[in-house]
């Protein structure tokens, strides 16, 4: 996959598409996902922490900064997600603080960064980057765009 666009007309499907988008996935993967307030980045998480099995409830950890979950392969391995949101952060040194570096280079989990802007400059050269857009003439309407720039 180099570049997909998809399209959401509602929470349910932005969860489905997360849910097909992971299938793609694999260890040591990041997501770099960025958008608007409100634009459903918490949403394809859960999309993506449903197709691992994730029995936590999927939250945004946007006071907590990171959450982590276990999840099952399809393959029935135990699997560890790192849910990442940096909307709250304003420095690099907060970054080094919550053990950014140290989150998102495991090699031993899929990393799902929301508000990725804000540590672009840290993010590994090969990762997954989804922006999804609300359409403003339709409020419940979403664009995602997914690209891969490197190969992962």
């Amino acid at each position: 996959m180099e570049e997909q666009i998809l399209r959401s007309n509602s929470e349910a499907q932005t969860i489905m598409l997360g849910e097909q988008f992971a299938t793609e996935l694999r260890l040591g993967d990041v997501v770099a996902i960025r958008g608007e307030l409100g634009a459903g980045k918490t949403e394809f998480v859960k999309g993506v922490c449903d197709y691992f099995a994730v029995s936590d409830l999927v939250t945004s950890p946007t006071f907590t900064i990171i959450n982590q979950y276990t999840g099952i392969t399809p393959d029935g391995d135990s699997i560890k997600i790192y849910h990442l949101d940096l909307y709250r952060i304003e420095t690099p040194d907060q970054l080094n603080e919550v053990g950014f570096d140290d989150c998102v280079f495991a090699h031993d989990a899929i990393k799902l960064v929301e508000w990725s802007e804000k540590a672009h400059h840290l993010l590994p050269e090969s990762h997954w980057d989804v922006l999804i857009t609300t359409d403003p003439l339709d409020e419940e309407s979403r664009t995602i765009n997914i690209h891969r720039p490197k190969t992962v």
